[in-house]
């Protein structure tokens, strides 16, 4: 269409789940499928778009690093920050099965959607608070579908259920770090994996570090530290 401006971004949250050694990790990967029209058969690791249901509360303590809230808040105005992290508990349960718990269940409210009351009944509360924010990244300008996620770190030695997801990704199992040369990953989720390993492997606790931001310039990826306070 003649005039038409780039894409706006959608919000989007994603988390990266690691367990094991800290020199050699094993991270949970699923592969697209082939017909979608986003990524096919690339492997990436759980998340989606942030839906008008993640403003709701959760019916749990919602407790979050305030460093990871004043950053998240900072760069958005329009959504609360909890709302990032709850879609990625959501998109993780939906896709993966898997539920990340921050301790037995401490209530303050009936929960609503099927993720929290996932968690109710396997006793357990969502891990809000055990979230770092590793990476923020903004899909080139010239693509078709867009989206501005921001990424997050939990211990995937602290997740409960079965493996299963719902279709969405394929594959889907724990890969040893030194497994992933050989699959089909996209250069954002490498500087994903990357920030996200170092992290790991240098056990720097939530809220610690300022998140990475991924932009691109002439399409080529842009990876830089933010300043603190910058938005």
């Amino acid at each position: 269409m003649m005039g038409a401006g780039p894409v706006r971004p959608v919000d989007a949250a994603g988390l990266i789940l690691l367990r094991g050694r800290r020199d050699a990790p094993e991270i949970l990967l699923g592969r697209r499928p082939a017909k979608t029209t986003f990524l096919p058969g690339i492997y990436v690791v759980p998340g989606g778009r942030v839906d008008r249901a993640d403003h709701l509360p959760s019916g749990f303590h919602e407790q979050i690093h305030p460093a990871v809230a004043k950053t998240l808040s900072a760069e958005n105005g329009r959504r609360p920050a909890l709302a990032f992290l709850r879609a990625a508990l959501r998109e993780t349960y939906e896709e993966t099965g898997l539920l990340l718990g921050g301790g037995r269940a401490a209530r303050t409210a009936r929960p609503g959607a099927a993720v929290w009351r996932a968690y109710a009944e396997a006793g357990a509360a969502p891990g809000f608070g055990e979230l770092d924010y590793v990476l923020r990244a903004i899909t080139p300008v010239g693509s078709h579908r867009r989206y501005n996620t921001r990424f997050f770190l939990g211990d995937g030695g602290r997740v409960e259920g079965a493996l299963t997801g719902n279709g969405e990704l394929l594959d889907l199992r724990w890969w040893p770090a030194a497994a992933l040369e050989r699959l089909n990953i996209v250069d954002v989720t490498w500087a994903l994996i990357r920030s996200a390993m170092q992290r790991w492997q240098d056990r720097v606790a939530p809220g610690a570090q300022q998140p990475k931001l991924l932009t691109y310039r002439n399409n080529s990826l842009v990876l830089r530290d933010r300043p603190a306070g910058r938005a």
